[in-house]
């Protein structure tokens, strides 16, 4: 009589163990995805252009492995990974308005990075324009120096350019930045002494012209 009782069980029995096998099986699947997503966004600049935004992201992303990790440690009937699905249905959820907010910074950084990178140019053309006119005077090691650091600059010009082909927007407005601040500075040093050049042959011309005046008085 047992024996038929058990049989009679097991088929009844069989749909709800199998649905509680299910429920303990862990979602790999849909952490694959969810970790896809999260790449995707690192990828298109989101780390770098709405950083809190893709911290928030990739913190609910390593949640939802911990619960992962926290069922799996359990006896497989005592699993339940309904929390673990939860954060990674969000993960994927919340993406692609990531996605839009990291595009819309990104050509916002762009359009102020070519900015800096024009203010950038227009200040070395000015600093290599001084420069040319830079008195040699008895210091040629100094002069010769300050022409490395013309020539300098357009090699920095082209370390903007090339992270603006990298797309790198927020680092080639730094060097644009950088670029101009030494331009700027070597425009002023350059200046200064061409300054001091004129500053110093003014002041020998007064007295050869007095004396041309007393010379003049003296004949008459």
């Amino acid at each position: 009589m047992k024996r038929i009782m058990m049989l009679l069980l097991v088929p009844a029995l069989l749909p709800a163990f199998l649905l509680m096998v299910g429920c303990s099986q862990a979602p790999a699947d849909k952490l694959g995805e969810a970790e896809k997503a999260v790449m995707d966004a690192k990828l298109a600049g989101a780390q770098a252009y709405v950083a809190e935004d893709f911290a928030k992201l990739e913190g609910m992303l390593n949640n939802a492995k911990k619960e992962m990790d926290d069922q799996n440690a359990k006896f497989m009937l005592f699993r339940d990974y309904g929390k673990t699905e939860q954060l990674l249905a969000s993960v994927k959820a919340e993406t692609p308005a990531l996605l839009e907010e990291t595009a819309k910074k990104k050509e916002e950084a762009k359009e102020v990075a070519l900015k800096a990178h024009e203010a950038a140019k227009q200040a070395v053309k000015k600093a290599q324009a001084l420069v040319s006119k830079a008195p040699v005077g008895k210091d040629r090691a100094a002069v010769e120096a300050i022409k490395n650091d013309a020539k300098a600059l357009t090699t920095s010009l082209n370390d903007v350019q090339m992270a603006m082909d990298a797309e790198d927007y927020l680092t080639a407005q730094a060097k644009a930045k950088a670029v101009q601040d030494k331009s700027l500075a070597l425009s002023s040093e350059v200046r200064g002494a061409l300054t001091k050049v004129s500053g110093t042959k003014a002041p020998q011309a007064k007295p050869a012209a007095a004396k041309s005046t007393k010379s003049t008085k003296k004949k008459k």
